[in-house]
């Protein structure tokens, strides 16, 4: 796989993971599904905020280094072209 096709991967697993954060945050906030369904409720919108978690935060981690280190190598040429 390409590093640009890396990187769209990425963004769209970011994306992923922040909808389903504010989707938890919504079930737990603005609707009664704690109350209607009890238990059940709490356990489904943690796990939309703990899905939501794992998709996002080590992709932005994986995805900053990836852009660090393709920008040092556009700024940077090898040591051998500099010679």
């Amino acid at each position: 796989m390409s590093e640009q096709q890396t990187i769209k991967v990425l963004k769209i697993c970011i994306l992923i993971g922040i909808c389903l954060l504010l989707l938890g945050h919504y079930l737990i906030s603005y609707t009664n599904i704690t109350q209607s369904m009890g238990i059940a409720g709490m356990i489904l919108s943690a796990a939309c905020v703990a899905l939501g978690l794992i998709f996002s935060l080590p992709t932005k981690m994986y995805l900053t280094f990836l852009l660090v280190t393709r920008e040092n190598r556009r700024n940077h040429p090898s040591d051998k072209q500099e010679k």
